[in-house]
């Protein structure tokens, strides 16, 4: 008999009638996958989704745990007793059966925060050469986050991600300060060593911590309660857009570099004639062009010998605020569309030729001042040789704009990563945290006084394993240095991280010897990795042997004119580095500090001025970029700014 039904009717009556265990599959997260690694010696959580009451059986180390989905079609298994090895295979059964592979046993550190912590291991590849070359091993794995965010639902998985093992290809994307913490750990313990890395440049605490937590921060939930609307941020992502795009529409047509096609500024024979001088590192803001917004074209001839030609060649500018694009005798070698990155562009072969050459660099400065940084290299590198590129340099005034306000970044307002990057984390069992944050939140270092603990707090009781260990970086010195003692946000926020030490079974890695004054992104992401495990090695190891800080202000008392501090992390001892101690500052009841003399007297340092007789306060390394502090324990750890005068 010929049916009169349509053709996708008959398909939804046969999908109804077909056994819903048939065509369900279980499903695993995305965490639980080839090549993971299973925190050991606790009970471990695995979890998934399958068809309601569906019977799952999970087959691992010789041992079948059971289990059965709950009326949302959730599920979860208990794992016990997991000595660290591997690797492991494990099945999944259910209507279906997934088998997941390569699986180790060992310790699982979620790294967070923002920039300094996402920076990839290729940022700084040329300076860790030898460490790369060395860097094939099974036993550390990387898990990368996506970078998503979401208002409204905390996730309960991850679009994309998977786990690989470090090798020479692999780790280059690697968080660098967690590959450095992972090997440091791996070469103590020699377990493996799981990185799941959930970090986002930029990204304030507040945007990591829950919806029910940020309540107490009335600021913050306000704000995530407006954005919890798409057509806010819809509105906000279009305005921003024609407003950026209508801005560089206009700078290239009004740039005269681009005016004249036939002969554009980057060629090797444009007349210079008419065009000034700048000396190359350094700002316009100090030229003529005062501090112009806009592009400003920069040309330098240099001469290449005979024995650099054909030969592979790298030009490094230093960094360059804000954008630039750069030709080569007329070539078109490689643009940055940002500040914060390292210019490093391969010359392509056969452009250099003996004799004179020309480098052109196109700088766009969006707001503020424009140029190149200084301190920073500026060269030519090939076959063993280098060209200096600094020195005077021609420069022309391309097109002039109104400064360019930033973009909204929507992805940083409060819970939008706890939800989307954080969430999906909350089944997988850790052994701890590693946290390099701050320098967003460094302008409300106050508020940081409660915000950062009250993180933890969040992500202890979300996790629910108790109080897991918590590493974090105090932020590294940053910025031009001052002649005298002065305020400072920086310092500030320094001081609460010092204080979140208050906080149970918390260790923090202090930095202020390995930052650079002229880049928010230092390159020593090495020692920084090495200081978080000797943070871990105390916290969460349980090593009381192990120097794991350098000295911490303890307490103080005025004998006389003098200040004399006591310390605790002190080691074997205290020691000043290249010389008379300094940094230290002292103060009367005035609390105007002056630079004060200091000096070692066992395990306390006293301080005094001779023109203050009644001294009352100290601070030490007390400024953005504390340059000079030279405090450490024998150990070679430096000791943490602090003052007296809370």
């Amino acid at each position: 008999m010929k049916s009169n039904a349509k053709p996708g009717l008959l398909i939804l009556i046969l999908l109804f009638l077909i056994p819903l265990t048939m065509i369900s599959q279980v499903r695993l997260p995305r965490l639980i996958s080839d090549g993971m690694v299973l925190q050991r010696d606790v009970p471990v959580k695995l979890w998934g989704w399958a068809a309601n009451h569906e019977k799952i059986s999970v087959v691992f180390h010789d041992s079948v745990y059971q289990t059965t989905a709950n009326d949302k079609g959730e599920w979860t298994v208990g794992l016990s007793g997991l000595k660290a090895g591997g690797p492991f295979t494990m099945t999944v059964n259910a209507s279906n059966t997934l088998i997941i592979k390569d699986i180790m046993i060992g310790d699982v550190w979620v790294c967070s925060g923002q920039s300094n912590m996402e920076l990839p291991v290729k940022r700084v590849s040329w300076k860790y050469e030898t460490e790369i070359a060395k860097s094939e091993n099974p036993y550390i794995r990387h898990f990368a986050v996506p970078q998503k965010y979401d208002f409204n639902t905390p996730k309960n998985d991850f679009e994309s991600g998977k786990w690989e093992s470090a090798n020479l290809k692999s780790v280059l994307n690697f968080s660098a300060v967690a590959y450095f913490f992972a090997a440091e750990l791996y070469e103590r313990y020699h377990v493996p060593i799981g990185l799941i890395n959930a970090s986002l440049g930029g990204s304030p605490a507040e945007s990591w911590v829950s919806e029910d937590a940020i309540k107490e921060f009335a600021v913050h939930y306000k704000e995530a309660q407006r954005f919890k609307d798409p057509a806010v941020i819809s509105q906000i992502e279009h305005q921003d857009k024609v407003r950026i795009d209508a801005w560089y529409r206009q700078l290239r047509q009004k740039d005269e570099g681009y005016i004249n096609l036939v002969r554009p500024w980057f060629e090797p024979e444009v007349d210079t004639a008419g065009w000034s001088f700048m000396k190359v590192p350094g700002y316009w803001a100090g030229t003529k062009l005062v501090a112009v917004n806009g592009v400003v074209w920069f040309r330098k001839e240099f001469d290449v010998p005979s024995s650099m030609v054909g030969q592979p060649a790298l030009l490094i500018l230093g960094r360059i605020v804000d954008a630039d694009s750069v030709f080569v005798n007329g070539v078109f070698v490689g643009t940055t569309s940002y500040q914060y990155p390292p210019r490093r562009y391969d010359i392509p072969l056969n452009v250099l030729r003996e004799g004179r050459n020309t480098i052109v660099v196109r700088v766009i400065s969006n707001i503020g001042n424009g140029g190149f940084v200084p301190d920073k290299s500026y060269e030519i590198l090939s076959a063993g040789q280098t060209i200096d590129l600094k020195g005077n340099w021609h420069f022309r005034l391309g097109a002039v704009m109104e400064p360019l306000a930033s973009q909204t970044f929507i992805r940083w307002k409060p819970i939008g990563l706890y939800n989307a990057m954080l969430s999906p984390l909350l089944n997988y069992t850790i052994k701890g945290v590693a946290w390099y944050q701050g320098e967003s939140n460094a302008e409300r270092p106050l508020e940081y006084r409660e915000l950062f603990p009250a993180l933890i707090r969040n992500w202890r009781t979300k996790w629910n394993q108790g109080d897991f260990p918590f590493l974090f970086v105090q932020l590294p010195n940053f910025m031009e240095t001052k002649d005298q003692p002065s305020e400072s946000n920086w310092a500030l926020l320094r001081e609460a991280q010092l204080r979140t030490l208050s906080v149970p079974r918390t260790g923090m890695a202090v930095a202020i010897d390995i930052g650079e004054w002229n880049d928010i992104h230092p390159l020593n992401k090495k020692d920084v990795g090495k200081r978080l495990a000797l943070a871990a090695e105390k916290v969460a190891y349980g090593d009381d042997a192990v120097v794991s800080s350098g000295p911490i202000y303890q307490s103080m008392k005025i004998d006389g004119n003098k200040i004399v501090l006591a310390f605790t992390s002190t080691g074997s001892g205290l020691k000043a580095r290249g010389g008379d101690l300094k940094s230290f500052a002292i103060a009367g009841a005035d609390k105007r500090f002056v630079w004060a003399t200091a000096k070692i007297e066992g395990n306390t340092v006293v301080v005094w001025n001779e023109n203050i007789s009644e001294p009352m306060y100290v601070r030490y390394a007390w400024a953005d970029n504390p340059a000079g502090a030279n405090l450490y324990n024998k150990e070679g750890l430096p000791a943490s700014p602090f003052r007296t005068d809370q």
